[in-house]
């Protein structure tokens, strides 16, 4: 049974954290849409992720962090560039194409990279957290339809197929992540969204 778990109680909070580590898919709000995540370091709950939103196996799925230092647990090479862009712009809307590190699971990527954010929401940083692990996260919607800013509208669409959503109220941002692949040199952005691109010219030229 889906469980709706209150923003506002500290409890809700735990048991997020102990759904995701139990394996269990859990949505909640972050600083631009609601999320959907799994524990990255559970394939099986990954994989599952991707049934649940009907998801092409080969999108590779975004890594959330609670805090910068976590960094090093998922990607092999953290260059001076990267860690000028997230001093200045973590927390924030902006997703980093990073070489990825052995510990990372095939299904998270099955590529040789992994795009990783830290969100600019404390609530989904203290889930984050609490679960004691980075979180697979990708919006909380069918493939192919909108990505939900309210709890409503990722129940309509995932239901009893995920084990609890946390009730955040409206997300505030609704505009997704700019994406920044700084595996090339210079860097290349993938998506334009909530960064604007002036703001990354002011750290470095791109493609």
């Amino acid at each position: 049974m889906l469980e709706l778990l209150d923003a506002k109680l500290e409890t809700s909070v735990t048991r997020a954290a102990a759904l995701l580590r139990a394996g269990e898919l859990v949505a909640f709000p972050t600083d631009t849409v609601y999320g959907l995540a799994a524990a990255a370091n559970q394939p099986d709950a990954i994989t599952q992720l991707y049934i649940v939103k009907n998801r092409p196996p080969e999108k590779a799925i975004p890594i959330l962090l609670a805090d910068p230092q976590d960094l090093g647990t998922v990607v092999a090479e953290i260059s001076d560039l990267v860690r000028e862009l997230t001093a200045h712009l973590w927390p924030g809307g902006l997703t980093l194409i990073l070489p990825k590190s052995p510990s990372v699971p095939k299904e998270v990527s099955a590529t040789a990279t992994v795009a990783v954010r830290i969100p600019d929401l404390p609530l989904t940083r203290q889930i984050i957290a609490a679960a004691g692990t980075p979180l697979a996260v990708t919006s909380a919607n069918r493939s192919g339809q909108p990505s939900p800013r309210t709890p409503d509208k990722v129940i309509s669409q995932l239901g009893e197929r995920i084990a609890a959503v946390v009730d955040g109220g409206r997300c505030p941002g609704g505009v997704p992540s700019t994406v920044l692949d700084c595996t090339t040199a210079p860097p290349r952005v993938l998506r334009v969204g909530a960064v604007p691109v002036e703001t990354l010219l002011e750290f470095t030229s791109l493609a």
